[in-house]
């Protein structure tokens, strides 16, 4: 009988240990949150719809379409909201700035409205937010209508709000109280998960933004800055952290290919100096999309006014708090392919029935039917003569022998009024699409000497691959060879005015704009300019004046090439 009692136990204790390897028998596994986001960067106020070149990875060839604007913006949110309500849009910066004069023209309050209504969550902040200085920025993230452009400020409505979204700048220190000007980070939380959103901007902001509006700030390393939030983030419970940098990278791959592996560029180093933890980086500022992997990272970037939306897939265990899966994909913003947003289309209807007389006022005709930024080999363009003539006319009066005008500070083509019996003539909307900064001539003195040393300063750090060589007015010209190196690329007795070389130790009246007048750019021979005289006189003013005086004269300007001022050997 003991022998049977302990068979049986026997028995029964295989069975149960054989049980335990059992599929049905096993813990069940601790379901992953499915959370999603959804990012823009370098909206530059594009409220409207806009021509994007389309080149996808798969298939078709390149082909132009018109894309984005904040109805479509809206459409495709409200669609994917209908799939997840707890769904986050953030942004990584240059939403407002260098914008269309739809916006422009208003201080850009209406694409903050359209932010607003968006849903937007948080956003680093961009160069570009820095163009009318900290004073201004602050008040277009808090509201109000004290505003060092009052002549646009509260001009679109009665009162300013102010963003509803937070701007982020960890890396963006105030020099007195050592703090970042605005939050480093913003915490959401979706499907119980908390996710910490760390905002940057490129540490080389401080060269593109106007010296005096960002005076008293410091702008330093971004990784340094990123790693930093981590400890007091992880005391606060989150473990799932999304960096918004406003730095970006160049790729050979298609916009919307997955896991691409060729990035280049400044950001690259940045990723790769970020704590382990941080899985996914969405980059801006370069204006190219892509889906690349870094380090084993995601880094992405959804191409540039609105044109593109990238849809971001993270799976988070929520017993950890930590990402266990990332993955993306690009959505092109085709008008029509959502069911419309009515309350997207009815604001862009407000804003294009408050602006369209002020844009649609005539200025005057042109001599072609468009007058294009587009670089000859030599680096010299035809909107930069014309741009560097008009505020070379202006500087008349204030002794201006010489005008210097930078490739950033034009936006678009000056394109005239399309269709039969316009005549070639532009509006003042399109003056605004050209120089939407509201920049001011300064006058000042330069010796020959520091002109020949500005010159040369165009292609220190190889800048001027992206950043162009600046653009020179009538009368002005010199010859550069690029086989020469850096220090000695302009040859030395091509520099001329009116076909006179220019003396060493003679001064020369100069006018540019007061972002070059304060070294912005990467120029700082311009802020040694002596005599200074702020003329108050604003480039578009400049330029439409300029314009109306050629063709009360009988010669409308413009020109479809660029006219040779400087010239490229070999």
């Amino acid at each position: 009988m003991k022998k049977l009692h302990s068979a049986l136990i026997g028995t029964t204790l295989l069975a149960a240990l054989a049980g335990c390897t059992l599929p049905w028998r096993q813990a069940p596994a601790t379901p992953q949150v499915t959370l999603q986001l959804v990012t823009l960067n370098d909206f530059h106020g594009n409220i409207e719809a806009s021509k994007y070149v389309l080149d996808s990875y798969y298939g078709l060839g390149e082909r132009t379409i018109m894309a984005g604007g904040i109805d479509t913006l809206g459409a495709a949110l409200q669609a994917w909201r209908k799939e997840d309500p707890e769904l986050l849009l953030v942004g990584a910066g240059d939403l407002i700035g260098a914008s269309p004069a739809i916006s422009s023209m208003w201080a850009d309050e209406p694409s903050i409205g359209a932010m607003n209504l968006l849903g937007l969550r948080a956003s680093s902040v961009g160069n570009h937010e820095f163009d009318p200085g900290r004073v201004e920025l602050l008040r277009q993230q808090k509201g109000g209508c004290a505003s060092p452009r009052p002549e646009k400020a509260c001009q679109f409505s009665a009162s300013y709000e102010g963003a509803k979204f937070q701007y982020l700048a960890a890396n963006v220190i105030d020099m007195v109280t050592r703090k970042p000007l605005l939050p480093a980070y913003k915490i959401e939380q979706a499907h119980g998960v908390k996710v910490a959103f760390i905002g940057t901007v490129l540490r080389e902001a401080a060269e593109k933004s106007l010296a005096s509006g960002i005076a008293g700030l410091e702008f330093i390393d971004e990784a340094e800055a990123i790693n930093r939030q981590l400890p007091e983030l992880r005391k606060q419970g989150v473990g799932v952290f999304v960096v918004l940098i406003h730095q970006g990278g160049r790729t050979t791959d298609k916009f919307d290919q997955p896991d691409c592996s060729h990035l280049t560029g400044p950001l690259v180093d940045v990723v790769k100096r970020l704590d382990p933890a941080i899985r996914l980086v969405i980059s801006g500022h370069s204006h190219r999309g892509y889906l690349c992997k870094v380090d084993g990272r995601m880094v992405t970037q959804s191409d540039m006014g609105g044109h593109v939306m990238s849809r971001i897939t993270l799976k988070v265990d929520p017993a950890t708090q930590t990402v266990r899966d990332i993955s993306a994909r690009q959505e092109v913003m085709t008008p029509g392919k959502w069911p419309a947003a009515p309350q997207l289309d009815a604001y862009l209807q407000q804003v294009r029935a408050r602006s369209a007389a002020a844009l649609a006022r005539p200025v005057a005709k042109l001599a072609v039917p468009s007058v294009i930024r587009e670089k000859h080999d030599d680096g010299e363009s035809a909107l930069g003569d014309l741009v560097a003539d008009s505020i070379l006319s202006a500087g008349r009066s204030f002794g201006a022998q010489i005008a210097f005008m930078n490739n950033g500070g034009m936006r678009q083509d000056l394109e005239s009024v399309p269709g039969p019996g316009a005549g070639q003539s532009v509006t003042l909307g399109h003056l605004l699409y050209v120089l939407p900064f509201g920049n001011t001539m300064v006058a000042m003195n330069l010796r020959g000497a520091q002109i020949r040393e500005l010159l040369e300063q165009q292609w220190l750090g190889g800048r001027d691959i992206t950043r162009g060589l600046l653009q020179v007015s009538e009368g002005f010209s010199y010859s550069w060879d690029p086989r020469r190196p850096i220090g000695s690329k302009v040859l030395a007795d091509s520099v001329m005015l009116n076909g006179v070389p220019l003396e060493n130790d003679s001064t020369y009246r100069v006018m540019v704009n007061n972002f070059l007048a304060e070294g912005g750019d990467g120029f700082p021979m311009f802020a040694q300019g002596r005599n200074r005289a702020e003329t108050g006189v604003r480039d578009i003013d400049a330029l439409s004046e300029y314009l109306r005086k050629r063709e009360e004269a009988g010669k409308p300007a413009g020109r479809s090439e660029a006219l040779g001022r400087f010239k490229r050997l070999q």
